[in-house]
């Protein structure tokens, strides 16, 4: 069994550029496959009048933030790709080659102004689409949008953090996908054993991950990366068992 492990950053980068390389410096000694950021605009999904809207707007990741990113995580040698939000980034993003975009839960709800719009311009890459099931959503209009992509479907429990007695396993493992908001790192092994057992070829993981001194709105609900290497290491002997 393969399974790809994403870095899910999001805004623990805070919007440095210097801590963007070290988390994905650190992520790719811990083993991670991927790491993944998010591209939004912060008029677009908040209100000025948020508690911790200087922080949102600081995260923001730009198209030149995204460009030395890129660039970095390319040198470091680990993936890197993005949840989307609005169409123009699409663009920029598929300009930089990146290999996969990611649809967060929230974007199946087509409740965010460009919602449709990104999906259908991600669905114009003919890229790999990961896509969080968290909120629920329409998946047939969701398949239909990506009728030329291949799908990959991440079970998803939209609380943060999740607790883990809300974690139905039976719906769980129809999906090859899980993108976890439980703390710490049992959550995922257990979905990795559970795949094993059932023959599965090839899952996808995704966490949070952090710096340890990280104070971003998602800090609280992320592992750190040395956390990040534990996981790991635990979902490779898991991959190499005989079950």
């Amino acid at each position: 069994m393969k399974t790809v492990i994403v870095a899910e950053i999001g805004s623990n980068w805070e919007g440095n550029i210097t801590k963007a390389k070290q988390i994905i410096k650190n992520c790719k000694k811990a083993g991670a496959d991927a790491v993944k950021f998010q591209m939004w605009r912060a008029q677009d999904l908040y209100s000025k009048l948020h508690p911790m809207w200087h922080v949102i707007k600081k995260s923001e990741l730009t198209f030149e933030k995204a460009k030395k990113i890129k660039k970095f995580a390319d040198k470091t040698g680990i993936e890197f790709f993005c949840s989307v939000f609005y169409p123009e980034a699409v663009e920029v993003l598929n300009s930089l080659k990146v290999k996969k975009f990611k649809v967060a839960s929230r974007t199946c709800l087509f409740k965010d102004p460009f919602s449709l719009e990104t999906l259908k311009k991600e669905a114009e890459t003919k890229k790999l689409i990961i896509i969080s099931m968290g909120m629920g959503g329409n998946i047939k209009q969701i398949k239909k949008i990506f009728s030329k992509n291949k799908l990959i479907f991440c079970y998803c429990v939209s609380q943060y953090p999740t607790k883990f007695c809300d974690i139905n396993w039976k719906i769980a493992t129809k999906y090859n996908g899980f993108s976890d908001h439980t703390l710490g790192i049992t959550a995922p092994i257990i979905f990795s054993i559970l795949h094993k057992q059932k023959g599965s070829k090839f899952i996808v993981i995704e966490k949070h991950v952090k710096l340890k001194n990280s104070k971003g709105p998602d800090a609280t609900t992320s592992i750190d990366t040395d956390q990040l290497k534990q996981l790991i290491t635990h979902i490779r002997l898991i991959e190499s068992s005989t079950f």
